[in-house]
């Protein structure tokens, strides 16, 4: 079992300048690799480089550049080289499968944040023992680093990435785990049904309010936004230190509302996983829910467009991406396995719609958003209530069917 841990980093003014000097030069040897494969297929009758030819050449730009690129670890440098490659087989992917092909794209040094370090002691070196009051991460070119461990780390570390998130430095580490041992079982089950007026609403009657944090920081993200857009029309090279500040007010802000909500989503999944043996949940394809409306042309007025409905779903969709069902499912999968617990993900057609005494199915059974009236036998109850009893059901049958 791998498990991922996150601390933030105290480097010295020093520090700082050798770690985002790291990211710049790792930076530009994955925007020198993507330059190279696409000169290569233009020019030289469409030849494919891969990552084993350019991870050959990587002792000679060392040994070439060697204030540059040679004091770095040759395994970070492999593993941004592998990076690139990776997005290369996602793009040639997605044109197989007929989607959006996204070609790979030149990164520059304020949307290059992470270098990984494949292996523990390979050019970085996680040196935490119980006994130190100080807790240091070792990086080549870098040296020691304090590291705030606000936890203790269990298992032996596999990786290590450096990340940056604005001012701060993060050390990211990737530990391999013994599977934990399980929870008590409890003997409960519950399905819940994810929504936009309840967060979640479980089929014991139980809801858990919407925090909605992107609503209640809109305001000041709309007035961060607009300040940043007075300075960002001033020419990049007459900027001053007030569009630095004005950026990083921006990324303060989102920070903030993502870090709310994982807090959110942690303590969320952490009750449902230490009172249920089962949780069934809703196979949601949110990706899908969040497509905008496609145009509706006027067969009579050509150039013309016919309203669908797209500012509305606008709204839904940003409501939808503020509530981050698919981060809490996330959490929520993992959690599980650590504790022992099934989590079992259902079809969600008609879960709000299927009368749970009856079984009738009828789009009339829901008249209003909050309330569900069958018209077959007339029962009535909460609507999300009633889904998170027909997501419970359809869990068990198919918890069931898997054991047989």
């Amino acid at each position: 079992m791998i498990r991922a841990y996150t601390f933030l980093m105290r480097p010295t003014v020093g520090q700082q300048v050798a770690l985002g000097g790291m990211l710049r030069d790792h930076c530009g040897l994955y925007n020198g690799a993507l330059q190279e494969r696409r000169d290569a297929y233009r020019h030289v009758s469409r030849t494919s480089i891969g990552y084993g030819v350019q991870s050959a050449q990587l002792k000679d730009i060392r040994a070439f550049d060697p204030e540059c690129h040679g004091r770095w670890s040759f395994s970070s440098q492999q593993a941004t080289l592998r990076r690139l490659d990776k997005a290369f087989a996602a793009f040639f992917r997605r044109v197989k499968s007929g989607d959006v092909p996204g070609y790979p794209r030149f990164r520059g040094i304020n949307w290059f944040d992470t270098v990984d370090f494949p292996k523990d002691g390979d050019g970085c070196r996680w040196n935490s023992t119980p006994h130190e009051r100080v807790t240091r991460v070792r990086f080549q070119g870098v040296g020691h680093v304090k590291v705030n461990q606000h936890r203790p780390v269990v298992g032996k570390v596999k990786t290590v990435s450096v990340k940056r998130e604005g001012k701060r430095w993060y050390v990211v580490l990737s530990a391999e785990q013994t599977r934990p041992e399980p929870l008590p079982a409890t003997g409960a089950a519950v399905g819940i049904d994810m929504g936009i007026a309840s967060f979640l609403t479980t089929s014991n009657g139980g809801h858990i309010a919407n925090p909605r944090h992107g609503r209640r920081a809109a305001a000041k993200l709309q007035a961060a936004q607009q300040k940043l857009a007075r300075f960002g029309r001033v020419r990049r090279d007459k900027r001053t230190g007030n569009h630095e500040r004005a950026v990083r007010k921006v990324a303060d802000l989102h920070r903030k509302v993502r870090r709310q909500r994982l807090d959110h989503a942690h303590k969320t999944a952490l009750d449902l996983v230490r009172d249920h043996d089962v949780i069934a949940h809703e196979d949601l394809k949110i990706r899908n829910m969040v497509k905008a409306p496609k145009p509706k042309p006027d067969p009579e007025q050509p150039g013309i467009f016919l309203p669908n409905g797209v500012a509305a779903k606008a709204g839904l969709n940003r409501s939808i991406s503020d509530a981050g069902w698919g981060v809490f499912l996330a959490i929520l999968t993992s959690k599980a396995e650590s504790a022992g617990r099934e989590v079992i993900a259902v079809d969600p057609r008609n879960t709000s719609r299927t009368c749970p005494e009856c079984g009738h199915v009828s789009a009339e059974n829901r008249p209003a958003q909050e309330k569900f009236h069958c018209v077959g036998c007339g029962h009535q109850a909460h609507a999300d209530v009633v889904g998170a009893l027909n997501v419970l059901r359809a869990g068990l049958v198919r918890r069931n069917a898997n054991q047989a």
